[in-house]
């Protein structure tokens, strides 16, 4: 049984490659496995819930997608949250064009009636990609020390806004940025 769904921005492959290399790096250490062994892959959560309707989803991310054009990221710092302090991640540079993005997309959701809940509200929302999570505290400093050898900042864009159903992760649908044509 589903445990929801989650809202993701996905990167180009050369970005993508970037975050997938500090994943192997932790899990060669022993430090962070779990991103890797869910078969996730590397993105920014825009919105999650644990009750929707995919078809509903679906419907508003085809067409927001389709006026959308990819969106410039740079990570250039390792952060983690105090209320999550297992969890480590790459902060994108929270420029104009994320900011607004994230908003319209919120903004198209409440049309439709779906609820947004705090942490996703454009006005506490922190964007991150994660790169490890459930680190042990023992451990968190050598995991810091580790992403900090990873040559940052690193540079690409959003191509893709996806729908995944949680646990397992699995990617319902995914559309391009803009007026790409879909090969």
């Amino acid at each position: 049984m589903s445990e929801g769904y989650s809202i993701e921005l996905y990167f180009d492959p050369a970005l993508e490659n970037q975050v997938l290399k500090a994943w192997n790096v932790l899990a060669r250490r022993q430090i962070s496995t779990q991103l890797i062994e869910i078969e996730s892959r590397p993105h920014i959560t825009l919105f999650s819930t644990p009750f929707a309707d995919p078809t509903k989803l679906q419907n508003i991310l085809k067409p927001f997608a389709s006026k959308h054009e990819p969106l410039p990221l740079s990570f250039s710092s390792v952060g983690s949250l105090s209320a999550d302090s297992s969890l480590l991640f790459l902060p994108p540079t929270p420029t104009l064009s994320l900011l607004q993005f994230h908003s319209q997309l919120t903004d198209a959701l409440r049309k439709e009636g779906i609820e947004i809940g705090d942490e996703f509200k454009p006005d506490s929302w922190i964007p991150n990609c994660a790169v490890a999570q459930d680190v042990p505290r023992s451990r968190m400093a050598e995991a810091f020390t580790v992403l900090r050898e990873l040559k940052l900042p690193v540079n690409g864009y959003a191509m893709d806004i996806g729908l995944v159903e949680l646990s397992p992760v699995r990617e319902v649908c995914s559309f391009t940025l803009g007026n790409a044509v879909e090969v």
